[in-house]
């Protein structure tokens, strides 16, 4: 019989090098008994601090193909259970959004997954407007996959699935959303931020080029992507949006360095595209 106080999910979360991070994450996790830490041959101890908390720690090496290392594990993990929370190192779970989903993943839901939004921390700040990160962090394994796409040969994301949802494995099935929010705290090393983004730049223009991107499981907001992949002015709307639309003025000086910082993300990806052609 599993506990009441349990939430009936396994939790992964995919590191490399994240010892500044894994503690953290770690220890917002009791109310999970099944929790895994891949790891990709850290050279900063992050495996070893993940042991120190009694969780099951696995070895990766990727072999440059698909299944990249989130349906790796879904694909080769003894999972206890069947709903999957995939986390990154630099996320924490709130009091709040654990109570949501102890009550909604107890019910024993018929939603395929659920979207959920990571507010970013900036300066000590936590961003409640613009932008926020929002992805299908926990779904059901059986009723969800990551796609494969062709960007084996584009840089930039390597072993990692990229800046994609999963995608249902029935389309009759439906994702649904929790109100509550975790914590990204992406933003603490700026320098880290703006490294990683232009890399990620140069896989975005890649999968523009190729037309790669699989489809998105929501209509509208694949809609959306579509209509600001081939816009010239991308960046300049999204940041409009997220200064007015979104509210983010609201977040202050914060809540506007980071829309900037997304200007200049969304600026790289249209300067690789036009050195492609495109």
């Amino acid at each position: 019989m599993i506990d009441d106080y349990m939430i009936p999910a396994s939790v992964i979360i995919v590191t490399k090098n994240e010892s500044k991070n894994i503690l953290r994450v770690l220890d917002h996790l009791a109310s999970f008994d099944d929790v895994w830490v891949i790891d990709s041959k850290s050279a900063d101890g992050t495996a070893e601090l993940a042991q120190s908390k009694n969780v099951h720690v696995v070895d990766f090496q990727w072999n440059g193909q698909y299944p990249k290392k989130r349906q790796w594990c879904l694909n080769n993990l003894s999972l206890k259970y069947d709903w999957v929370l995939f986390l990154d190192a630099d996320e924490e779970l709130t009091t709040q959004l654990l109570d949501e989903m102890r009550l909604r993943l107890n019910a024993n839901p018929h939603e395929a997954g659920f979207f959920i939004t990571g507010r970013y921390i900036l300066k000590g700040k936590i961003l409640k407007y613009g932008f926020p990160n929002r992805k299908i962090a926990l779904f059901h394994k059986g009723r969800m996959a990551f796609p494969v796409v062709n960007d084996l040969d584009i840089p930039g994301m390597g072993e990692i699935e990229g800046h994609y949802q999963p995608v249902l494995k029935k389309d009759c099935l439906f994702i649904g959303e929790l109100k509550n929010h975790m914590i990204h705290y992406a933003l603490e090393d700026e320098r880290a931020w703006i490294f990683r983004h232009e890399k990620y730049a140069r896989w975005e223009s890649g999968m523009n080029f190729k037309q790669a991107w699989p489809v998105d499981p929501i209509l509208w907001r694949e809609r959306a992507k579509v209509f600001l992949r081939r816009s010239s002015f991308r960046a300049e709307i999204v940041f409009l949006i997220g200064l007015i639309l979104k509210g983010g003025f609201l977040d202050g000086s914060e809540g506007l360095r980071f829309l900037k910082m997304r200007y200049a993300y969304l600026k790289m990806i249209k300067t690789f595209d036009l050195a492609r052609g495109r």
